[in-house]
């Protein structure tokens, strides 16, 4: 399903995730491509994502028109958080947008970003997982990675790729990767900057994009390779930083979802972004959605039929019912038990005692009770 909007090509978008498992959806849209009005002007807009349709609203609820000195919009990167996020433009360095309020009342405050100002285009914007650190890519290759909210500078490389095309940190914040148009890939340090080493690769062999494994279980980086005419989808093991395998990728606008555990095909739609490639993709957090971009087709929000982990309660829950099952289980067999042993009739034989009176009374005091018994050989 398409994002509306006042017209223009979708150039970027992201998911922003709400209080109470709520979710938006920010695109950037550009209003310098053959089908914009000369008197638009480029955009931030944001949709409301309904998870009962898995669908965006038809028009925005929030729209910030970008000035002419701006550009268009290249890339957005959304803090952890959901109350703010960073937008790059054509036109050099990037801008803050807070967020207050709800879909009802939505303010957003623009605000300029010191460390970006005279930046030069930004192609790659990213927050750490834990929202303490933000890293950007230049066109020009220039990496600086920068505490946050304080915007200390913890790193700035002036010649760290020939011109970014892809970063992404670690799930622990330990490492960035990158990418760069001349087909390399280097993993970098964030804590002081230094650079750990570039991926391995053949010379006919152009790594594009990067993302790592972020459910904690298996330590991979995952790369899109381009090999001829051939794409395929590079897995990496962070504890070596050596390739353990790969899969076939597409670029027909397909997509292609992997379960990281088996490296098994769990779902794929084909041609989603027919006759272009797709431009960015990010999955919908808690939902089992993922929002995809192209400049042809705009923002698609597609539902994945994969199956859903379980949660801890739902195991709770199952034990819960195993052990109820398994009481009521005794209980029938325990009055079934004569039927069961072939015992003869109630008539035929003695009244069988009570449970109470085998254990005798549990409040009674008398000292011989468990004399009955005999002396216990220790």
């Amino acid at each position: 399903m398409e994002g509306g909007g006042a017209g223009g090509s979708v150039t970027c978008g992201s998911w922003i995730r709400r209080p109470e498992n709520v979710n938006w959806v920010v695109l950037g849209r550009s209003m310098t491509g053959p089908s914009s009005s000369s008197s638009s002007s480029s955009a931030i807009e944001i949709f409301s994502f309904d998870p009962k349709t898995n669908s965006l609203s038809s028009s925005p609820f929030a729209r910030h028109e970008l000035e002419e000195s701006d550009g268009d919009p290249i890339t957005i990167a959304v803090h952890p958080s959901g109350d703010d996020f960073i937008c790059s433009t054509t036109n050099g360095g990037g801008k803050l947008f807070e967020l207050y309020g709800q879909e009802t009342n939505l303010k957003l405050l623009v605000k300029e970003l010191p460390p970006l100002q005279d930046a030069g285009p930004q192609k790659c914007l990213a927050f750490s997982v834990d929202g303490s650190r933000f890293a950007t890519g230049g066109v020009d290759g220039h990496l600086r990675i920068l505490e946050w909210p304080s915007l200390r500078i913890i790193v700035d490389e002036v010649r760290a790729h020939k011109s970014f095309r892809d970063m992404d940190f670690s799930l622990d914040s330990e490492f960035l990767a990158s990418t760069s148009t001349d087909g390399s890939a280097r993993i970098w340090k964030t804590e002081d900057g230094v650079p750990l080493m570039t991926l391995a690769r053949n010379s006919d062999e152009r790594i594009e994009l990067c993302r790592f494994s972020k459910d904690g279980t298996k330590p991979f980086l995952f790369c899109t390779v381009q090999k001829g005419d051939k794409a395929v989808i590079a897995v990496y093991d962070i504890s070596t930083w050596s390739k353990v395998g790969h899969k076939r990728g597409s670029k027909d606008g397909d997509i292609c979802v992997v379960e990281v555990k088996k490296m098994e095909i769990s779902h794929w739609s084909k041609r989603l972004h027919l006759g272009t490639s797709i431009a960015s993709l990010e999955f919908c957090p808690g939902q089992r959605v993922v929002l995809t971009t192209s400049s042809q087709w705009g923002a698609m929000v597609t539902k994945l039929n994969v199956p859903a982990d379980w949660k801890e309660w739902q195991i709770y829950l199952l034990l819960l019912g195993l052990f109820l099952a398994s009481a009521v289980a005794f209980y029938i067999f325990f009055e079934r038990s004569d039927s069961f042993w072939n015992f003869p009739p109630a008539r035929e034989q003695q009244t069988r005692p009570k449970i109470d009176s085998f254990l005798g009374d549990a409040q009674s005091d008398d000292p011989n009770m468990w004399n009955a018994f005999g002396p216990l050989d220790m």
